[in-house]
């Protein structure tokens, strides 16, 4: 399976696609969409939607994961943020894949197995489970990585449970 991590943002959005074939995980493309800064949102989110658009559009996930939103101090950036998160699940709901969200502590915990691990340590752990030869940059695509293999694990194990409760 295909599994498409996204940490959303309005200036920077991470982007990770990664393939689980049993238990082990391949990246298949990772990065991030830039927004001009000084540039009217409408604007941006366009572009971070028809981006995404075309990122599932060549990379065909099954299912999409992103990082919950932690708000904090700064209301303007949290509403941004948001509006963004908006337009990356109506690209994946318009393409039809389903939607997994992840509070940062859950992939802290998936990632590093302690929920209030430091980003270092699952950058760290995101290089390993991957085999990457350097953690990814900005950190926005490593965070992007990390979601992405928090879903797959997470994917699995639910599946098997949908199983079970079926019978």
């Amino acid at each position: 399976m295909r599994f498409l991590g996204i940490d959303p943002g309005i200036a920077i959005v991470g982007f990770g696609f990664i393939d689980k074939t049993g238990s082990k995980l391949t990246p298949v493309q990772y990065g991030c969409i830039q927004t001009e800064a000084h540039t009217p949102d409408e604007e941006r989110l366009l572009h971070v939607y028809e981006a995404m658009l075309q990122l599932i559009d060549k990379y065909k996930p099954d299912a999409v994961a992103l990082e919950k939103l932690f708000f904090n101090r700064n209301v303007t950036t949290a509403m941004s943020v948001s509006q963004a998160r908006g337009v990356l699940i109506l690209a994946a709901i318009q393409r039809g894949l389903p939607i997994a969200e992840y509070t940062p502590m859950q992939v802290k915990q998936a990632i590093v197995g302690y929920g209030k691990a430091e980003k270092r340590q699952v950058q760290e752990m995101v290089k390993m489970y991957l085999k990457l030869q350097a953690i990814p940059k900005p950190d926005d695509v490593a965070d992007a990585l990390a979601v992405a293999i928090c879903h797959a694990h997470s994917y699995t194990l639910n599946s098997k449970l949908n199983e079970v409760f079926k019978k």
